[in-house]
């Protein structure tokens, strides 16, 4: 009879690459908590320059680095590079430092995003659209191709995308960031088609509204009604979803736009 209990390291042996681990409120740290807790050796990516010029500043990389060895084990190694994906050559860079230093990769998954320098119709112009392009969708399409250029065809081999729920309803003054980053939802079936006979799976996940910093009390003052549970995501709500789909309990899983949000329900009053 097959043996149905939990494996409590599911992604032992296994490596990791994650884009966007640069603050302990960050959802790429609690995403690289998660994976190291579940036995992966995990290459973080970052670039806190960005974080440094949004209101929330940049965090201290050693401390970070020292948040995901917390959750190694004897036989998993952390490594980390900075790298700005808006560079056209970054992405490739990135997944040959992450193959160099641990052999093989199996779990791509793409975090990070360009914030700022975004607007309405109206406020728009060629550099904000761009700018977000080459960051949150451009960089995620080159991630993926190269990693799926240098996998070696071992079981386990996942990509995962992260959007922001511009499909579940508006983003006002984000045209910008929710065309690029909607761009990635809108592949995840073809490039999922395309990568399955190679044994990869394809998939995208909406964090939803998580609290990584940026979010204020008066906002939470206008928008509480729309939370049934009384709180935003916490970092580690998404993460715990990605984690799991890049086991093999979510071998079956692939070609989707996965929503946790928390019952998050929208409704914008009107004057």
């Amino acid at each position: 009879m097959d043996d149905l209990r939990r494996d409590p390291l599911p992604l032992l042996g296994r490596t990791a690459l994650v884009t966007g681990v640069s603050r302990r409120q960050g959802i790429g740290y609690a995403l690289a908590r998660r994976l190291a807790a579940y036995g992966a050796s995990v290459f973080a990516h970052h670039h806190r320059p960005h974080d440094l010029d949004q209101p929330w500043g940049g965090d201290d990389l050693d401390a970070v680095r020292a948040g995901v060895r917390e959750q190694l084990g004897p036989e998993q190694r952390l490594a980390d590079a900075g790298a700005d994906l808006a560079d056209p050559d970054a992405p490739r860079a990135l997944v040959e430092a992450a193959v160099a230093e641990f052999g093989h990769l199996d779990v791509l998954v793409c975090n990070h995003a360009r914030s700022g320098s975004d607007g309405a119709l109206g406020e728009l112009d060629a550099a904000m659209l761009d700018g977000h392009w080459v960051v949150n969708a451009r960089s995620s399409i080159l991630l993926a191709q190269e990693f799926a250029a240098r996998h070696d065809g071992r079981p386990g081999g996942r990509i995962v995308f992260l959007t922001s729920g511009q499909q579940q309803g508006p983003m006002p003054g984000e045209v910008a960031y929710a065309a690029a980053k909607g761009a990635l939802a809108e592949i995840t079936l073809t490039l999922a088609d395309q990568l399955g006979d190679a044994g990869l799976t394809v998939n995208t996940v909406n964090p939803g509204p998580v609290d990584t910093g940026y979010l204020d009390e008066p906002t939470w003052a206008t928008i509480a009604p729309m939370f049934p549970f009384g709180r935003y995501g916490h970092p580690d709500d998404p993460a715990r979803l990605i984690a799991w789909l890049a086991t093999d309990e979510a071998r079956w899983i692939t070609g989707q736009v996965l929503n946790t949000e928390g019952g998050f329900g929208r409704w914008r009053p009107r004057a």
